[in-house]
């Protein structure tokens, strides 16, 4: 698996070096720096931007690429011991799925499911989610009832955000949670909300349509921690 940019990468070199096979430079490091680096156990390969360029298909590599560990999906049965997980709805872009997961790692959530999707494309998600998916675990099941049954089973309280909920500061919110979010363009189904203990959303000081998906979760997740 293929990464690169700056922050993702060092977020790997300072947290989980034991992860990267090869480092890519096609810029030029400080020698206490490189000589830092050559110690870290993985193998480090020097290349032309040129190279850097078609290796990253023309994104900004910002003169860093990595060849990583493939990341390992859960599976989602493993997460009923945690308290507060977070299930995806059919969300299809990558950035804001990386941006999601990042967020959720910051601001406590347990684990995340992934629904309503056959494959991820895991390669730009751990990009955008500067490496935090490596501390995240991710599971990934297609049919979202059959997750929020088992997780309703398993005694998790549901919370799905929508435009026409409750507002978020006045809902009680339970220890074993779960945050349902829709698609960008979607939201959620009439099917999905009618499975969920609780429609959630946040309220605007001004008239305004809404709120990207991951900006949303991240606000409706720092409402839902349980400190």
């Amino acid at each position: 698996m293929l990464i690169y940019a700056k922050q993702p990468i060092y977020y790997l070199i300072d947290h989980y070096p034991q992860k990267i096979k090869k480092l890519y430079l096609a810029k030029e490091l400080d020698k206490k720096e490189y000589s830092r680096l050559m110690k870290m156990g993985f193998e480090i390969k020097r290349i032309p931007n040129e190279a850097a360029v078609k290796m990253s298909k023309n994104a900004n590599h910002q003169g860093f690429l990595a060849e990583v560990e493939d990341y390992t999906l859960h599976d989602y049965k493993s997460f009923f011991d945690k308290d507060f997980i977070l299930v995806l709805a059919g969300l299809t872009d990558v950035g804001n799925i990386g941006a999601i997961i990042r967020s959720a790692y910051a601001l406590g959530v347990d684990a995340v499911v992934a629904t309503g999707v056959k494959r991820l494309n895991i390669e730009p998600i751990l990009r955008t989610s500067t490496g935090a998916l490596f501390d995240m675990p991710l599971a990934l099941e297609h049919n979202i009832h059959t997750v929020l049954n088992d997780l309703k089973m398993n005694g998790f309280i549901s919370y799905g955000a929508d435009m026409g909920g409750e507002d978020i500061r006045k809902v009680k919110i339970d220890k074993k949670r779960v945050l349902v979010l829709g698609n960008e363009g979607e939201g959620l189904s009439s099917r999905i909300v009618s499975k969920l203990d609780n429609v959630v959303s946040i309220k605007m000081s001004h008239d305004f349509d809404s709120l990207n998906v991951s900006v949303a979760g991240a606000i409706l997740m720092d409402r839902m921690r349980y400190e």
